[in-house]
């Protein structure tokens, strides 16, 4: 059985998981966990985050509606960054798109991209 607390957290008890949609491949957001919402969000089957700004648990779309169901769970081969396979329910990002990827750097200029490049 997995243990939460054999990944490898910083510091402050975190690690970085990276949201990348399960269907397109399509990176989504980054974000961070500790290891309860890592165990949260493997018991309940959807992100749960922890928002380093507000020191508290963040379910993804628990105000927006836009929500991230676990389809599997990835640790890399360091085992301190996550993988989260998701279904996205609406954009990822609080700016309201898809991805929090969308401003590319292009000849040392940045551009804001109309729809993500997968």
């Amino acid at each position: 059985m997995f243990n939460p607390a054999t990944l490898r957290y910083d510091a402050n008890g975190l690690i970085p998981a990276i949201a990348q949609d399960h269907a397109t491949g399509e990176v989504l957001m980054l974000a961070w966990m500790n290891a309860e919402s890592v165990a949260r969000t493997l018991a309940e089957g959807r992100a749960v985050y922890w928002s380093r700004s507000r020191q508290a648990f963040w379910v993804k779309g628990e105000t927006s509606g836009h929500t991230q169901r676990l389809v599997e769970m990835r640790l890399d081969c360091d085992r301190d960054c996550l993988l989260l396979l998701v279904d996205q329910v609406g954009p990822a990002c609080h700016t309201n798109r898809r991805s929090c990827f969308y401003t590319a750097l292009r000849e040392g200029a940045e551009v804001e991209l109309s729809r993500p490049i997968i």
